[in-house]
C-alpha cells in the first residue's frame, strides 16, 4: 500500500541531515510540485525520487553508505552533498577509558604501547579533592617542634621583688612574668602534631586525579626500564634538552633507585627520582612531566586497586 507524502512528513525529512548532510531552509507546497532534483536513497543502493502523490518511504530502514561529491555510486546529486570536513571530537576526559601509550627509554627507542588502567589515569578531574589532600600532605609533614617556656619553666628566681605595700610601684610576686624583660611567654606554641585527618578513599582518589591529570595533557611518559648507560650528569641533562615544554621533570621507578641514576640526578634540581611505593600527589603538582617506569605503573595500579583495610 503507497503512503502518500504529507507536508508534515516533508518538513520533519526537510532537512536530510541524514541524507548527504543536505540543508534546506524552506520546504512549502510549491517546492513539493516541482522536485525533479530531490532524492533520497532508502534502504538498498536505490535511488528514490521525491514527487508528490507518490508514493514515498516504503520502508523506514535507511542505508548507512557515506557518500561524498567523489563517489561513484549511483547518480547521486552533488548538490546535495556536504564539503564540510567532518572533524573527530576531542577525546573526553573522565570516561574511566583505558588509554593505550608509546613506551620508550632514554634513547627515544620503540618498546611498544602499555594500557593504562581508565579507573587510575582516566578519572574526573576534581581540583577540590587535589586542595584537600595537598593539605593533608603539607599539615602532616610539618615537624611541630616549636616550643615557648611558660612561667615554671623560664629561668630565674621566684623570690618577690618588693614588698607589697609602701614602695609606690605596682606590685608584683615575680620578675619572671611575660610583662618582664627574659621572661615567659604565655600561650606559646608547643610541640604539637599539625596533622588532619583525610580518609583513604580521598587520598587515593587525589593521585588517581593528578596522574589522569598528567596523562590528559600529555605529560605523562612511560618507559621500559629508568637504567642509564653510565652515572654522568650529562647524559641526563642531554635528555632533558630535548623534551619540549618542561620545566621540572620527576622520574617514578618500580623499586629501588639505581645507583647510577641517583648520582645522575643528585645535582640537577628539575631533575628528581621517586620510587613508586612513594609518588604523591604534592610531587607530582610540582614537577610538569611525569616519567613512570613499566614496573611503576603496574605497582601503582595494583596499589590503587587493593581493597581498603577498615
Amino acid at each position: 500500500m503507497a503512503l502518500t507524502v504529507s507536508r508534515r512528513l516533508l518538513r520533519r525529512f526537510g532537512s536530510f541531515s541524514a541524507f548527504g548532510r543536505y540543508e534546506s531552509p524552506s520546504l512549502t507546497s510549491r517546492s513539493i510540485r516541482s522536485p525533479p532534483d530531490l532524492y533520497v536513497a532508502c534502504s538498498g543502493d536505490t535511488l528514490f525520487p521525491l514527487k508528490s502523490g507518490l508514493s514515498f518511504l516504503a520502508s523506514r530502514k535507511f542505508s548507512t553508505t557515506i557518500l561524498t561529491p567523489d563517489s561513484s555510486e549511483g547518480a547521486f546529486p552533488s548538490d546535495l552533498l556536504s564539503k564540510k570536513t567532518v572533524l573527530t571530537p576531542d577525546i573526553t576526559i573522565g570516561l574511566h577509558q583505558d588509554l593505550v601509550i608509546p613506551v620508550t627509554n632514554f634513547f627515544n627507542e620503540d618498546k611498544g604501547f602499555m594500557v593504562l588502567a581508565g579507573d587510575v589515569f582516566d578519572v574526573p578531574i576534581r581540583k577540590d579533592i587535589i586542595h584537600r589532600v595537598v593539605r593533608w600532605q603539607l599539615a602532616k609533614r610539618q615537624q611541630g617542634t616549636h616550643s615557648t617556656k611558660t612561667i615554671s619553666e623560664v629561668s630565674g628566681t621566684g623570690k618577690k621583688p618588693w614588698r607589697q605595700k609602701g614602695t609606690g610601684r605596682a606590685r608584683h610576686g615575680t620578675l619572671r612574668g611575660p610583662q618582664f624583660r627574659g621572661g615567659a611567654t604565655m600561650h606559646g606554641p608547643k610541640p604539637r602534631s599539625h596533622a588532619i585527618k583525610l580518609n583513604k578513599k580521598v587520598r587515593r582518589l587525589g593521585l588517581k586525579i593528578a596522574l589522569s591529570a598528567r596523562a590528559a595533557e600529555g605529560k605523562l611518559l612511560v618507559f621500559e626500564d629508568l637504567e642509564v648507560p653510565s652515572h654522568k650528569t650529562k647524559f641526563i641533562v642531554n635528555y632533558y634538552n630535548q623534551m619540549e615544554n618542561t620545566k621540572k621533570v620527576l622520574l617514578c621507578d618500580g623499586g629501588c633507585i639505581h645507583e647510577k641514576l641517583k648520582l645522575a640526578t643528585q645535582n640537577l634540581h628539575y631533575v628528581n627520582v621517586l620510587p613508586s611505593v612513594g609518588l604523591n600527589v604534592y610531587s607530582i603538582l610540582q614537577h610538569d612531566t611525569l616519567v613512570m617506569s613499566r614496573d611503576a605503573v603496574n605497582k601503582i595500579v595494583d596499589r590503587m586497586h587493593t581493597p581498603i583495610n577498615r
